[in-house]
């Protein structure tokens, strides 16, 4: 598990591309709306910008216990070994799926999104109610919320929770995914401009791309190599 973790943390971290694009508009709003006294400068904004991550954080940890209980009752079910492998392979499939979109490839993977769209128009309305934040305890609130938008990488990360094994690993796994993305979101939170000009920078998308590609076909090879998971 210790290498899904790395995995999951680098999906994360190479993932910047897209939370640029999927993010970016709401971390600046969330900025833009703070207290004057803490808008654009990284120390007073540190604790809302924790606030925020920290929170949604939290909420890919549920979710990734959700799925990855899910994925052990299911291999209860089945054939243990062999539910694993196939679980383990679908989950690769869906990171180079990942991959291809974030380089730009083919966004096959953004139909994802669609499939928590219901569950973000029942939420979204009690986000709004959070504005404008003034607090960092309210600041936490809303990142619990914000943890739930529909979001094709996140969702390609629960694919894999579901190989994980057992609920504390797939929590585990969405946290490590997690802490991958807080150095985009957090530096984003003050440097918008900056890191947005950077990751869309052709040859930083084409890398990120390649690189959680490679962290698929890694996906799908291990466990056809090594069925026994050895």
């Amino acid at each position: 598990m210790e290498l899904s973790y790395l995995a999951a943390f680098l999906v994360g971290l190479l993932g910047g591309v897209h939370c640029v694009g999927m993010c970016g508009g709401i971390v600046g709003a969330l900025s833009f709306g703070l207290p004057e006294r803490a808008r654009g400068r990284f120390g007073p904004m540190l604790p809302y910008l924790l606030g925020y991550n920290l929170g949604r954080l939290f909420s890919y940890t549920v979710a990734g216990a959700l799925l990855g209980g899910i994925g052990a009752l299911a291999a209860h079910l089945l054939i243990i070994n062999q539910a694993q492998i196939v679980l383990q392979v679908v989950a690769g499939l869906f990171m180079v799926a990942l991959g291809l979109y974030l380089g730009g490839w083919w966004f096959g993977i953004t139909r994802l999104e669609r499939l928590g769209s219901g569950l973000w128009s029942a939420l979204e309305p009690y986000a709004r109610k959070l504005l404008p934040v003034r607090s960092p305890p309210q600041a936490v609130v809303m990142g619990l919320v914000w943890g739930w938008l529909p979001c094709g990488l996140v969702y390609s990360v629960l694919i894999m929770a579901i190989s994980a094994g057992s609920a504390i690993d797939g929590a585990l796994l969405l946290l490590s995914f997690g802490l991958g993305t807080l150095p985009n979101l957090l530096a984003m939170g003050v440097l918008a401009g900056k890191l947005t000009t950077l990751l869309r920078r052709p040859w930083v998308i084409k890398a990120a791309g390649l690189s959680v590609i490679a962290i698929g076909l890694f996906y799908i090879l291990r466990p056809l190599l090594s069925p026994l998971g050895a």
